[in-house]
């Protein structure tokens, strides 16, 4: 499956809440769900020494499932493809390699 495909599909399930602004819910979603990934991995270290079993991983990407689910819904708000949003992340990720920046701080290195 590809990210258009993904984003495509995913929208037939986007049933949330209208709070305002259509970007909000998915927002507060994606920093939600980005949250439960940071935990779960924090008690993989605090509860298990660090180690990823099968079981860990599983709820891993259950997850990160829910964060690319809201990640495809707050693009969508935004009028954007998740093909076009990763194909600029990959232009600027690799002009900060060929410019020795991909360490440091800041939107604009």
């Amino acid at each position: 499956m590809n990210f258009n495909d993904y984003q495509e599909k995913s929208r037939k399930t986007a049933k949330y809440p209208a709070i305002g602004d259509p970007i909000i819910y998915p927002a507060l979603g994606l920093v939600n769900e980005a949250g439960e990934v940071a935990g779960k991995i924090k008690k993989i270290f605090r509860d298990k020494g660090g180690e990823i079993n099968a079981e860990s991983k599983s709820a891993l990407k259950a997850e990160l499932g829910d964060v690319l689910w809201y990640l495809a819904q707050l693009a969508t708000e935004l009028d954007l493809t998740l093909d076009e949003v990763a194909a600029y992340n990959i232009k600027k990720l690799y002009s900060r390699l060929e410019r020795g920046k991909i360490h440091g701080d800041g939107d604009n290195r």
